[in-house]
């Protein structure tokens, strides 16, 4: 059997994860074993993290719709309670901006809410 070299296929590779650490502090970016290990992690992070951003915008955008609640005398729960016994279906992505960009009709959304629960 013939013998095989690795010269210019390890050196794609190496020069793969290399430029993938770029920016990097130190060895993390030089020397070939750390930035394997370094691109590795990051990659975990990445695809951990593309899910926890929905997470953090949803957490956000209650946030918001909680303090323009309570603004107009109710409560998040109450508020989002009152919403469903008068069939507003509305998410929550809508609410918060009516909550920062529109507070007149954020209003109108509370006292149709307040009717419903009493």
């Amino acid at each position: 059997m013939a013998r095989v070299k690795t010269g210019t296929v390890r050196r794609k590779r190496h020069k793969k994860i290399l430029k993938a650490a770029k920016g990097y502090y130190s060895g993390r970016r030089k020397h070939f074993r750390k930035a394997k290990e370094q691109v590795e992690h990051s990659l975990v992070y990445a695809y951990r993290d593309r899910r926890q951003k929905k997470r953090d915008i949803r957490k956000l955008w209650i946030i918001r719709i909680n303090a323009a609640c309570r603004l107009n005398d109710i409560n998040y729960s109450r508020f989002m309670n009152g919403l469903k016994l008068c069939k507003i279906d509305l998410d929550r992505k809508i609410l918060a901006d009516m909550a920062m960009n529109d507070a007149d009709s954020f209003k109108g959304l509370v006292v149709s809410a307040k009717k419903a629960l009493a």
